[in-house]
């Protein structure tokens, strides 16, 4: 036996290996395979990330629109219209588009609806195609006044290709609908559907009037090899002075595969969690497994096999049944990627290029054997120590080393490593690594502490008075080779799991629904000129819709803080130029504070800001520090108009209680003193402002209006709508309840694939439980076939494993409750930083559903007591 194993090599033990696996190798397998659906989820989750991924780079010119963007909030000035025409005249091909608001009105039938109105000129696109139904119609928007729509408009206007449709005070021929526009989501067209028209007669529409907000993109498309950073980097000081906003194709791309490899590491820290309970399930099959193995290790021992060599064998085994479990899983998370896209469709801004992904299917299999293999040896050091003796002397599991097992605790910091290695791949900082690490170390910990409590209540506060078959079964949880400590561990991390995901999606969930309740109206009229606000309030009012809010809009600019320009503040960099208006809050300022930026953000002090004035909160505020309007003046000769900010936009500033902000309204320089900043409520459907001024400090800055109003009836608002367009064609609408709408199919998307996760951990939960149940099997058996000797019924035998997998089922299922509150908390307070409510009744019947699962399991396990004779037990035994 030593010749054969020592000096065969490596070959000769793996064919040792498999051979002595026959009789149990399907056993083995089912352990195996609790770490199948976690690989599962990494695969599916990462090949479908890098098949995005892919699809971004080679289709990033068409969703970016070209090899470089230029955008101007203001539009295009005279610079930089001198600009772009000077770059075309060097060869390069620019595109323009207009993209703005306004409500399409179908003259015939006098339907109106929000439509999203791109202008745009002849060269556009200058990557993809545009498709059209019928087919070739894009051309014609050269050829004179058409427009082409979404189908989705076609239906909301009842009308159809060749009907006529009114754009403000100009009148296009429907030529077409657009079937796909490369870079467009389909999803977007469902809160306002796109109108394509050419550039040249958005001026005929009239549209574009005083405090209209439109977006003015233009596009480069450069020859072949040249550059596009250098390209830039030589017309960055013309862009900066005509202030145009230009980022690189590479630039795009690098933003949207960060945000989409951001996404998959929080879903695959879900996968490599799943995986770790598999790893549970691995090392509690396993032992059960290595206890059937104790003759057969006695015997290789008898015939010369060294402790060694017995090791490599079974730990062989177990490798190369956790290839075959992890490969089964490979092929599941295959099959979960190609499914996705089309559970995805509409909602993506490309077409997702499914095909295998060699890397993230050969790292989902390593990890699965990987953690397979660390959770099998903990068990597998323990026959080591069997020896030839155990051949005639038959005990029941292997025999404890005495003192301090080194070799044990070997794989348990190997066991740790992994944890922190696995960490470190999903994580984007060594804070997140130590935080995920001790959260999942602390959750073992403390379900490892509450079994062995319940194990010592279970020897302390057993009664004599107490029914036989609860005593039987209270006792189990505490005697010799009793699976407590197994069966908790594996059920309460289950739990954890489970609940968290749920409690997660509960919550995020619970945001818009809150959102959607606190709004007080869904009919929003903008873009509403000064001189209109009166009539469109009347013809609102006369409607019997009440007008909830009329709140007035004032453009302008940050033109000092505390006498210092914004470029004194923060000189234009390439970082702030590709920044300035990519969105709101605090996002750009928290990343420039990671990177211990101390002055403030350049998106925060050039951008324009649509601000209001008031003298009171809204609702959808709260006063976070200083105090409200209205205060006696300061006396030293500080400025006494107020303004009051939101939290991240002071933030992103720098500027503090007391700070002096001089605000450009429109060529009149305004100082200010901040004396209030307020928490908002971004997600309510409502106006909502990161500055709000007295109102004597704005009342007579040119303005425009929104209006809220309350409609209960569909008819009575497209109703209104038609009347205020028909009355002021510029005037846009949109009903709300179609966005809440358009929203809620998003969150349910979401929903889906939280729960998708939820429903796959659960899945994986009951392997898990059959492998930590199987691990004291025999002993079960044996002690149920002897109290059938002894006279016990078989009713009786089932009430004493009802008793044992209760107690056992309420304490796994209780704990892991309890930690996924903790859990969930994190996630909510950390990665969505939103405020976790939790959701007790829902948790509870999650927890129940688990306890209910571990009783079922463990009968189903027990249904060999019933079948199995006296002779063949002791025979076994």
């Amino acid at each position: 036996m030593s010749g054969s194993a020592g000096g065969g090599g490596a070959a000769a033990l793996v064919s040792l290996a498999w051979r002595e696996s026959r009789s149990t190798r399907r056993r083995l397998l089912l352990y195996m395979s609790s770490i199948s659906l976690g690989v599962a989820a990494l695969v599916a989750i990462d090949s479908f990330a890098a098949n995005i991924n892919r699809s971004v780079r080679s289709q990033s010119r068409a969703l970016v629109g070209g090899d470089v963007s230029f955008s101007a909030r203001q539009g295009w000035t005279p610079a930089a219209d001198s600009l772009l025409d000077s770059l075309g005249a060097t060869g390069v091909t620019l595109a323009r588009e207009t993209s703005f608001a306004s409500m399409a009105t179908a003259k015939a039938k006098g339907t109106t609806r929000l439509a999203q109105v791109r202008g745009v000129t002849d060269a556009y696109p200058l990557y993809g195609e545009v498709t059209t139904e019928p087919a070739g119609r894009w051309a014609s928007l050269r050829a004179g006044r058409v427009a082409l729509v979404d189908p989705s408009l076609l239906i909301a206007l009842d009308v159809a290709v060749g009907d006529s449709l009114q754009l403000g005070y100009a009148t296009f021929e429907i030529a077409g609908s657009l079937v796909n526009v490369p870079g467009d989501p389909g999803m977007a067209a469902a809160i306002g559907p796109r109108i394509y028209i050419a550039d040249r007669h958005i001026a005929d529409t009239r549209l574009l009037s005083f405090g209209s907000r439109a977006d003015y993109e233009a596009f480069a498309r450069l020859d072949a090899g040249v550059n596009a950073e250098k390209w830039l980097a030589s017309i960055r000081p013309r862009l900066d002075s005509a202030k145009v906003r230009a980022r690189t194709v590479s630039e795009s791309e690098t933003s949207l595969t960060e945000s989409i490899d951001q996404l998959a590491n929080f879903l695959g820290i879900v996968g490599i969690v799943a995986l770790l309970l598999g790893g549970v399930g691995v090392a509690s099959g396993v032992n059960a497994w290595v206890a059937r193995k104790i003759d057969i290790v006695a015997v290789l021992r008898c015939v010369g096999a060294t402790s060694r060599q017995v090791l490599l064998i079974y730990a062989t085994q177990a490798a190369l049944m956790g290839l075959v479990g992890a490969t089964i899983g490979a092929l599941i998370g295959i099959a979960i990627q190609f499914a996705l896209p089309s559970l995805l469709a509409g909602t993506l801004p490309l077409d997702v290029q499914v095909q295998l992904e060699p890397m993230a299917i050969a790292t989902g299999i390593a990890l699965g054997v990987w953690i397979a293999l660390a959770f099998a040896l903990r068990p597998l050091v323990a026959l080591r120590r069997i020896s030839p003796l155990q051949a005639i002397r038959r005990n029941v599991n292997p025999p404890r080393a005495p003192g301090f097992d080194w070799a044990l605790w070997t794989v348990n910091l190997f066991i740790a490593a992994t944890l922190v290695g696995i960490s470190a791949t999903r994580a984007n900082a060594p804070r997140e690594v130590v935080g995920f690490s001790a959260g999942i170390a602390g959750v073992l910990a403390l379900l490892l502490i509450s079994a062995a409590l319940l194990s010592r209540l279970a020897r302390a506060s057993v009664s004599a008075h107490w029914p036989y078959v609860v005593r039987q079964g209270i006792a189990n949880l505490h005697r010799p080779a009793n699976q407590t400590r197994s069966v908790v561990l594996s059920l309460g991390f289950g739990a954890f799991l489970v609940t968290t995901l749920y409690l997660v999606q509960s919550n995020l969930l619970a945001q818009l629904r809150i959102t959607e309740e606190a709004s007080r109206g869904n009919l929003l009229f903008f873009d509403v000129q000064d001189d209109q606000g009166l009539g469109v309030d009347s013809i609102v009012r006369a409607s019997g819709i009440p007008v909830i809010q009329r709140t007035p809009i004032v453009t302008m600019r940050i033109a000092l803080v505390n006498g210092k320009t914004p470029d004194e503040l923060a000189p234009r960099r390439s970082a702030d130029t590709l920044g300035e208006g990519q969105g709101g809050g605090g996002g750009r300022g928290q990343r420039q504070r990671a990177q211990g930026d101390a002055r403030p953000a350049g998106w925060a002090l050039r951008r324009e800001y649509r601000s209001t004035f008031r003298d009171t909160l809204f609702t959808g505020e709260k006063l976070l520090a200083g105090r409200w309007f209205g205060a006696t003046p300061p006396s030293d000769g500080t400025p006494v108009d107020e303004v009051s900010l939101e939290s991240d936009i002071a933030q992103d500033l720098r500027v503090s209680l007391g700070d002096v902000i001089t605000w450009d309204v429109q060529g009149v320089r305004i100082p200010t003193r901040l004396t209030s900043i307020r928490e908002v409520n971004w997600a309510r459907f409502e106006p909502n402002f990161y500055a709000v001024f007295q109102t004597r400090t704005l009342a007579q800055a040119p303005k425009t209006f929104v209006l809220l109003g309350a409609a209960t009836n569909p008819t009575l608002t497209a109703q209104v709508q038609s009347a205020v367009v028909r009355r002021y064609p510029n005037v846009a609408s949109i009903d709300l309840s179609l966005v809440r709408k358009t929203v809620g199919e998003i969150s349910q998307r979401a929903s889906l694939a939280i729960r998708f996760l939820a429903i796959f951990s659960l899945a994986m939960g009951i392997p898990v439980l059959f492998s930590a149940v199987a691990a004291t099997r025999r002993e079960r058996v044996r002690e149920g076939v002897l109290l059938k000797t002894l006279g016990a019924t078989r009713a009786q035998i089932g009430r004493i494993l009802v008793s044992e997998y209760t107690v056992l089922g309420v304490l796994g299922s209780l704990t892991g409750l309890v930690l996924s509150f903790g859990g969930a908390w994190a996630i909510m307070r950390f990665i969505f930083d939103r405020p976790f409510t939790a959701a007790t009744g829902q948790a509870l019947g999650i927890s129940a559903a688990m306890m209910a699962m571990a009783v079922l399991i463990g009968m189903l396990s027990g249904r060999d007591v019933f079948k199995e004779t006296a002779m063949s037990a002791l025979r076994e035994g």
